[in-house]
Parts: structure tokens; sequence; C-alpha cells
């Protein structure tokens, strides 16, 4: 519970106290508690009236984690199918560095790689009609993720725009992605150390 008569009265960090940066604690575990409450309002904004698509992002990141828990992929990757593209609210054009750093603390390395990559990797599908060249992500090759993003856009994200898939709703998937978010490591900041 958090201590609501506790005011502060600094203006700096460099002036808070011991006791000023417990309550700030306190407050942030409150607050990053509400995170999953917070990220499905942002996929039901992705429920827009209109869209030259077949659907809309809404129903396309339903789909696109339909499919992959069809396919049996694990947890983090049916989160990222998920929240793909909630990084388009704010930065459509590098929305996938946008849902990677949202998802960071709570996914792994590889995770955070194909969340990252996968505009990149979707490109190969429609680069060519903009004048873009579709193998882009050809320079990604070395990378021990490569494949994995590869068959993350094509089984699960390119494919995505059914009108008639039995997709699955947000609610079948709020239990996994609050399972994926109670595993955070927290503030990756307290990680780094000087010898890094």
């Amino acid at each position: 519970m958090l201590d609501k008569s506790h005011k502060p009265n600094w203006t700096s960090f460099t002036e808070a106290t011991p006791e000023d940066w417990a309550a700030v604690e306190k407050y942030e575990e409150a607050y990053n508690a509400a995170l999953p409450d917070r990220i499905l309002a942002a996929i039901r904004s992705l429920d827009e009236d209109w869209t030259p698509y077949p659907v809309n992002r809404y129903q396309h990141s339903l789909q696109a984690a339909t499919r992959a828990w069809e396919d049996g992929a694990e947890d983090e990757i049916i989160v990222a199918a998920l929240v793909h593209d909630t990084g388009d609210i704010l930065s459509p054009y590098n929305h996938g560095e946008l849902s990677a750093a949202m998802m960071k603390p709570y996914v792994s390395e590889k995770t955070y790689w194909i969340l990252k990559h996968h505009c990149v990797f979707q490109g190969f599908y429609y680069n060519h009609h903009f004048g873009g060249d579709r193998n882009a992500r050809d320079k990604y090759r070395d990378s021990p993720y490569w494949e994995d993003c590869r068959y993350f856009c094509e089984k699960y994200d390119q494919c995505a725009f059914d009108p008639a898939y039995p997709t699955k709703p947000l609610e079948f998937f709020e239990p996994i992605l609050r399972k994926v978010l109670s595993r955070g490591w927290g503030h990756l900041e307290l990680a780094e150390t000087a010898e890094d």
C-alpha cells in the first residue's frame, strides 16, 4: 500500500533522502503492477474504424497471436505476436523498435530481437512495391535470430489479415500476457555497472 501522506519536498534527485527513494520505490511497484492493463488498453486502441487492410491492426494483432498459439509457440512469442504493432500508436515508422523496447525487460534476447527487427523482415513481402529492397533483411543473416524472425513474419505476421480466420479474443491472451510481464527484470539501468 502506498503511503500517500509522504509529500516530497525535494526538487532534484540530489536532494532526495533515502525515505524519499523508499516512497518512490513503493509508487513504482504499484504503477508497474498495472503495466499489463496499460498494454491491453494500447492493444485495444488499435481497433480503428477504417483501414485499407482486410482487417484492422487490433484484429491483425489478435490473429497473429492466435496463429502463434495454434503453432505451439512459447508464451513470450505469443505475446510478441500480440504486441508487435503496438508501437504504431506513437511511432509508426519504427514501431518495431518501440514495441521491442517496451518488452525488453520481460522477454528473452531472441524475442526482443524479433520484435525489434520484424519491420525490416516484413519488408520482404512489400518493399519492392514501394521501390525498396525486399531483401534488406539479409543484412542480418549473421544473427542467430535471423531464422526465428523470418519464421515469425512468415507464419504469424504477414499472413494475419484474413477476416474469416477463427481468431481468439483479447481475453484469451490476457493471462499469457500477464504471465510474461510478471517475470520482468526491473529497472535495466540497475543491472549496469562501470565495468560493463
